[in-house]
């Protein structure tokens, strides 16, 4: 099977591979020994996000840290 690459970077699979992924919108991508692979990637809801952080202790502040962080002049 053929996917051909848009000007844009775009990418239309063909129904044949992702008929086993209803419902899958995104894919992480990942280059392997000159190889693009994608993985199906099932987005968590916000609680589950919520919960991992409390799981790490990372609090707001340690957000608002990281974002100051981000955001810094270089």
């Amino acid at each position: 099977m053929l996917a051909k690459l848009t000007s844009k970077n775009q990418l239309t699979l063909p129904k044949a591979v992702i008929a086993d992924l209803e419902g899958c919108e995104y894919f992480d991508v990942t280059r392997e020994t000159g190889r693009i692979v994608l993985t199906p990637v099932r987005l968590a809801r916000a609680d589950a996000v919520r919960a991992k952080l409390a799981e790490l202790g990372v609090d707001e502040n340690d957000v608002a840290e990281a974002v100051a962080w981000a955001r810094r002049p270089r």
